[in-house]
């Protein structure tokens, strides 16, 4: 089957009309869809309608499902999909000054998902189940693109450069109360190489994160400076593209290559988006990241 599809952005992406991917299986259009994926690195799908059941078919269709309490507790914890919500209770949200909310601040941050983690993370597949009247965007940035286009003198020394990552990094920047908690602290520091190489079309991708600290080799001041830059140039607006939510709405991307954030919204309206990352495995190219 051809996909009918039509541009998420100039640079990169695609919108694909026609498909239930509540009736995608491993032989059923779920090939031509990872070929989409790997080319165009970010896929929509509007107006869907899958419940947690059928999204996690969908994403067990990808690889295996990251559950980061049973890698925290290294044995088998039952998986649940993730809420990205401020809703805490029935008709009760969590108040601006919170943690919780501060969390998902932190989200906010231009960012990668897992690299923090043991493995990190092939893909986010994330749906939409409430929106608010207005903000609440999800904004993803082609290190893909990006990287093609960046000068050279930026460019050298993340060639071939390991970039060390930090989960409590990142929150830091939120505050210093959330940094200390223990989902932010009870990872190792985690190091991986700088660029990734998509196994099926050869294109690289810069491998980078708002968890990102340092890199190997440089003053803690000089690799934050580099991976600040670098952060900044792939998310110039050309490289960009902002998602205005729907109900319904899949929105599928590429952990190698593509930055992401959330943009905020009136917290007194709830927002609730759910998430399934599954992790990166030697087929999609991990030898090529990880350090042995």
């Amino acid at each position: 089957m051809v996909l009918k599809s039509s541009p998420l952005s100039p640079e990169f992406g695609l919108i694909i009309e026609g498909v239930d991917l509540r009736d995608v299986t491993r032989s059923g259009l779920y090939p031509e869809i990872r070929q989409a994926f790997e080319e165009s690195s970010a896929l929509l799908f509007p107006g869907q309608s899958l419940n947690d059941t059928q999204h996690t078919a969908l994403a067990e269709l990808f690889g295996p499902l990251e559950n980061r309490d049973a890698m925290a507790a290294g044995r088998d914890v039952a998986f649940e999909v993730s809420a990205v919500s401020n809703v805490i209770a029935e008709d009760q949200v969590s108040a601006p000054e919170s943690l919780h909310t501060l969390n998902l601040q932190g989200n906010m941050l231009w960012h990668t998902d897992s690299t923090f983690l043991p493995v990190p993370a092939l893909v986010n597949i994330l749906t939409a189940r409430v929106v608010p009247t207005s903000g609440g965007q999800t904004e993803l940035a082609s290190t893909r693109a990006a990287w093609a286009a960046m000068p050279r003198e930026l460019k050298a020394p993340l060639q071939d450069a390991i970039i060390w990552h930090r989960l409590s990094h990142s929150r830091s920047k939120i505050s210093s109360d959330l940094a200390a908690q223990r989902e932010m602290t009870r990872w190792p520091d985690r190091p991986w190489r700088a660029v990734w190489p998509n196994p099926v079309t050869g294109e690289e991708g810069l491998f980078i994160a708002s968890h990102a600290f340092a890199i190997e080799g440089m003053g803690l001041n000089e690799g934050q400076e580099l991976i600040e830059q670098a952060i900044n140039f792939c998310t110039q607006p050309e490289f960009v593209y902002s998602h205005n939510w729907q109900v319904g709405d899949v929105l599928i991307w590429d952990e190698r290559c593509t930055l992401h954030r959330g943009r905020p919204w009136p917290y007194e309206q709830p927002r609730t988006l759910k998430s399934i990352c599954c992790s990166a495995t030697e087929s999609d190219g991990l030898a090529n990241v990880k350090i042995i």
